[in-house]
């Protein structure tokens, strides 16, 4: 089924946008008067989550932050332990999630609410993908919903089965009736990466077409906008990657200075480049500062191209693989060792 036809039948992304952050604040506002209300805190992680993936609010993890230290401090019940771990993987430090859900089991929480979580960071640290791989065909065939195909079609991404992925992330549109865009956003964009990254051969085209489609429907997706930017500025299209980036630089995600001073350099705009590097490092650094687990993958990135400090980039390569040894983890640390080889023959 193609994504043009839930365009027209899902509430526009720019109101979508506007309503999230109306019902975020709403949540907080009600949070500084009942903490304990129940499902509140949860919704509270739920919305933090939807504006740092698709509008690069990053500042969202210091609020989360705030949410599980005020909410523990609250309910010091399973509830706490729970929002605790949310947190703490939202943030990639998935060894202290581990340690907030045992504590939840502890106290009594509800088994699937744990083992969700627990086959959630699975995945996200790539151990026992055939396990995980199981579990998402069971749950995907017990619901048939787009919230369980699309970590499923993930997990086959990461075990290279690519068209296999392809076929599940489509059923995810044909499963979706409802009308927020955000999933559409969201399972579109998975194809791009699919087709543009993660496949062995990747056809750009593809990818392509898939990030036009996240932004036709939520059109402030900052991380859509600069996968597209990238390939524009691979095939030549500055100027296109610009006009893509440039709505996006108010997110204060490091990306998007990163890649817009990319476009600017293919100009010959050396010097507006340069601006714009020196704040993505400014903002990168800030970040790690206090999520490094969070970004050391994309900082290492950065550092390994454009920010020019393979040094760096070698070190927090190391720091991403570590925490999270997966596939794609361990094949950027190799491709970054080789730009700094005394470095990789030294101790980690």
């Amino acid at each position: 089924m193609e994504v043009e036809r839930f365009t027209s039948a899902v509430t526009d992304g720019e109101i979508a946008a506007i309503n999230l952050e109306s019902a975020r604040r709403g949540a907080w506002l009600r949070f500084a008067r009942n903490a304990r209300q129940p499902g509140l805190a949860e919704a509270i992680v739920d919305l933090e989550r939807l504006a740092a993936e698709f509008l690069g609010d990053l500042d969202a993890l210091d609020r989360l932050e705030t949410l599980a230290e005020q909410f523990a401090a609250t309910d010091g019940s399973f509830r706490g332990a729970l929002v605790e771990a949310e947190v703490a993987s939202t943030a990639h430090r998935f060894a202290e999630a581990r340690d907030h859900l045992e504590r939840a089991a502890a106290q009594g929480a509800p088994p699937d609410d744990v083992s969700r979580q627990v086959l959630a960071i699975d995945q996200a640290c790539g151990v026992g993908l055939d396990a995980v791989l199981a579990a998402r065909r069971r749950i995907a065939a017990e619901t048939g919903r787009l919230e369980d195909l699309v970590p499923l079609g993930a997990v086959l991404a990461d075990l290279q089965s690519f068209e296999e992925a392809d076929a599940v992330y489509r059923r995810a549109f044909d499963a979706y009736d409802g009308v927020s865009p955000f999933p559409l956003a969201w399972v579109s964009f998975q194809l791009g990466m699919l087709w543009g990254e993660l496949a062995l051969a990747p056809d750009t085209a593809v990818a392509a077409r898939w990030y036009r489609r996240a932004i036709a429907c939520l059109p402030g997706y900052v991380k859509a906008r600069v996968h597209l930017a990238e390939i524009f500025i691979h095939r030549g299209r500055p100027r296109d990657a610009e006009a893509l980036l440039t709505p996006a630089l108010t997110s204060g995600d490091p990306e998007v200075s990163w890649r817009l001073a990319d476009a600017l350099s293919a100009q010959g705009r050396r010097e507006a480049a340069d601006a714009l590097l020196d704040a993505a490092r400014s903002r990168f650094d800030e970040l790690l500062r206090r999520h490094c687990l969070a970004f050391a993958d994309h900082a290492a990135e950065f550092y390994a191209g454009s920010g020019g400090n393979c040094a760096r980039a070698l070190e927090l390569a190391r720091v991403n693989a570590t925490n999270r040894p997966t596939r794609r983890a361990l094949a950027q640390l190799d491709t970054i060792a080789t730009l700094a080889p005394e470095r990789a023959a030294s101790p980690a």
